[in-house]
C-alpha cells in the first residue's frame, strides 16, 4: 500500500516549466529516430513510420490524461474535457509529418509543447471551462503527395476529394495509403469539424527564418500567414550554334530570363515585406555548344497583403513582356498556385502578447511567410500562432535546431494563455462554415 501511494506521487508530480521542457527534448529525440530512412528522418503521411509516431505520441497522450482518437484521415486527437459537459474545443496541434531528409523540431516540436500544456493543467487538476484538444495532423509538409496540409483541411472541411486519385513516387494513390494506414478515405468528410463547436486554434512552431535570432527574442506572435503566387514562366527564343550565330542576331532565351530574374529581385524594393523567388530554372537545349533557345521558370512570389503581392505580380508579368518583346523572344506567363494570406486572430494574438509580457519585456510580432496548419484551421475558427527562435533561421535540414529555454519560456506562455482564454468573459466570435 505504501508503495502504490509512493508510486501515485510520483505519477502526479507536479512538473516544472523546465522539467517539462526538457521532456519535450526526450520526446523530440524518441521521435526523431522514428523514420522510413536509416540515414536521415523521413516520415511521410500514411508511411510505416507515420503510424508509429502515431501510435506513440497517442500513447503519451493517454499518460497525460487525455481520451486518444484518429480520425478518418490520420489525425491523431487527444481530448482533455473541460469542467462542463457541454464546453466548446480549443484545439492545440501541428504536424507529425516530415519532408524527406527533415529536421526534428518542424511540427513535431508543436504537438509536444501542447502535450507539456495538458499535463501542466493535468498535474494540477485544473480543468478548463472548455474542452482542450491537442491534434498531432497526419499531413502538413505534403513530402508524399505533394499536396500539404491534408489533415487540417480534413478538419476544416477543405480537403479535395479528388485528391485521394494522386498517386505516389511508387504509385500507390492516396486512398489506398489512407486505408493501408487504418483510415477511412471513404469518410474523410467525416473528420470535419463543426465550427460552433470550436473556441479557436492555436499552434507553436519553430521560426524556419532568422528574424526572431536577429531580434534575440526567443519568440514571436504570428499576425498573419502570407499569401503566396506560384507562377511558371516560360521564355521561347531560337536556338543556334554558339560559334555561328552573330551577337546581334540571337534570340537568346536565357539572357531575357537572366534580365527578368534581376527584375524581379528590384521590384521587391518597392514593396515592403515582399518577398519574390526563381528557384528553378530549366535551360534548353541544354547542350553546351547551343544557344539556349527555350528557358522555363518558377516564380514563387508572397506577402502578407493580397493587394500588394497581387500589384506586384502584375508589375513582374508587364516586366517579363517588356523584356521579351525587346529580344524579339515569346512569353507564357501561367499562374499555377495562389493563396490568399492568412490574417491570425487579433483577439488570440493579443492574448497570447498578454501571456508573453508576463515573462518577458517584449512581445515580437511578425509574419509567417510558409502555410502551416494554422493557415487551413483560420478558415472555420479563429486561429493563433507562436514561433519559436531557430538557429541561423535553419529549417527543412538535419541541423534544425532550438534552444531548451526558449522551449520552456514557450510552455510557460502557452500555459498563461490557455489561463487568459479560461478568465474570458465574452467568447470568440465562431467562424460560419464556408
Amino acid at each position: 500500500m505504501i508503495l502504490a501511494r509512493y508510486l501515485l506521487f510520483f505519477a502526479q508530480k507536479v512538473m516544472t516549466n523546465s522539467e517539462l521542457a526538457a521532456k519535450v527534448f526526450q520526446r523530440i529525440e524518441t521521435l526523431s529516430q522514428i523514420s522510413e530512412d536509416t540515414d536521415r528522418l523521413t516520415r511521410t503521411f500514411c508511411s510505416l513510420a507515420m503510424r508509429r509516431a502515431s501510435n506513440l505520441v497517442g500513447c503519451w497522450m493517454s499518460e497525460t490524461g487525455m481520451t486518444v482518437s484518429e480520425d478518418a484521415i490520420g489525425n491523431v486527437v487527444g481530448r482533455y474535457p473541460g469542467s462542463s459537459d457541454h464546453s466548446k474545443t480549443f484545439i492545440l496541434g501541428s504536424h507529425l509529418d516530415t519532408l524527406r531528409g527533415a529536421g526534428k523540431f518542424d511540427g513535431s516540436l508543436g504537438i509536444l509543447i501542447a502535450l507539456a500544456c495538458v499535463e501542466h493543467l493535468h498535474s494540477h487538476k485544473i480543468r478548463l471551462p472548455f474542452d482542450l484538444e491537442v491534434i498531432g495532423s497526419a499531413d502538413g509538409d505534403g513530402a508524399r503527395y505533394e499536396t500539404t496540409c491534408l489533415g487540417s483541411r480534413a478538419l476544416a472541411g477543405t480537403f479535395n476529394e479528388l485528391d485521394l486519385k494522386k498517386v505516389d513516387a511508387r504509385g500507390v494513390s492516396m486512398a489506398e495509403a489512407i486505408r493501408a494506414f487504418g483510415s477511412d478515405p471513404d469518410n474523410i468528410k467525416k473528420a470535419q469539424r463543426d465550427p460552433q463547436q470550436l473556441l479557436g486554434y492555436a499552434e507553436v512552431h519553430i521560426e524556419q527564418g532568422p528574424v526572431l535570432e536577429k531580434k534575440v527574442q526567443p519568440i514571436g506572435i504570428v499576425t498573419a500567414i502570407a499569401g503566396r503566387t506560384r507562377v511558371r514562366v516560360r521564355f521561347t527564343g531560337q536556338a543556334g550554334h554558339v560559334g555561328t550565330t552573330p551577337m546581334p542576331l540571337r534570340r537568346d532565351a536565357l539572357v531575357a530570363a537572366s534580365q527578368f530574374i534581376l527584375a524581379v529581385e528590384a521590384t521587391t524594393r518597392h514593396y515592403p515585406g515582399l518577398v519574390a523567388t526563381v528557384s528553378q530554372l530549366e535551360v534548353l537545349p541544354g547542350g553546351a555548344n547551343a544557344i539556349p533557345g527555350e528557358v522555363v521558370l518558377n516564380l514563387d512570389v508572397r506577402h502578407q497583403l493580397d493587394g500588394a503581392r497581387g500589384v506586384a505580380c502584375a508589375r513582374m508579368q508587364e516586366t517579363a513582356a517588356e523584356v521579351a518583346q525587346k529580344r524579339g523572344i515569346a512569353v507564357e506567363w501561367n499562374i499555377v498556385h495562389d493563396a490568399q494570406s492568412v490574417p491570425c486572430s487579433r483577439e488570440l494574438s493579443d492574448a497570447l502578447a498578454k501571456a508573453t509580457r508576463t515573462h518577458l519585456v517584449e512581445a515580437t510580432e511578425l509574419t509567417s511567410g510558409d502555410g502551416h496548419d494554422v493557415a487551413a484551421m483560420g478558415d472555420i475558427t479563429p486561429a493563433a500562432m507562436l514561433f519559436i527562435r531557430c538557429a541561423g533561421g535553419i529549417t527543412h535540414h538535419p541541423d534544425e535546431s532550438v534552444l531548451i529555454g526558449d522551449v520552456e519560456i514557450a510552455i510557460a506562455v502557452m500555459n498563461d494563455f490557455l489561463k487568459i482564454l479560461a478568465n474570458q468573459r465574452n467568447p470568440l466570435p465562431a467562424k460560419k462554415r464556408a
